[in-house]
């Protein structure tokens, strides 16, 4: 399984540690990501609305099987309080193979 892209490492941003607690926790128990990790503050800058922002964040990165990513996008936008959350899928092209089983293992959907 080492190199397979099957598996994918998908990022957001929230603006309090809480949040991004909350954001890993559903995704984990909805089986729409094996982990999450948060990261402490970031400090993104970025243009909204016309002003410049300069304002700390909590990173969320997701692991989670390719297969799995339209869910989680899904779950990321219904439970995100931004207007346009960040969410950035990047593909893992390469691995251990017993991590990357593990992953798709915990992303599988309940069977009926």
């Amino acid at each position: 399984m080492a190199g397979d892209p099957s598996v994918l490492t998908v990022l957001t941003t929230t603006d309090s540690e809480e949040k991004a607690r909350a954001l890993a926790a559903g995704a984990v128990e909805k089986r729409v990501a094996a982990c999450a990790q948060i990261s402490a503050p970031v400090t993104s800058v970025y243009r909204w609305e016309g002003e410049i922002c300069d304002d700390p964040e909590w990173q969320v990165l997701f692991k989670t099987a390719a297969a799995r990513y339209e869910a989680l996008e899904a779950y990321i936008r219904q439970a995100h309080d931004y207007d346009v959350p960040e969410i950035i899928a990047t593909p893992v092209v390469r691995g251990g193979a017993d991590y990357l089983a593990w992953v798709e293992a915990e992303t599988a959907p309940p069977v009926p």
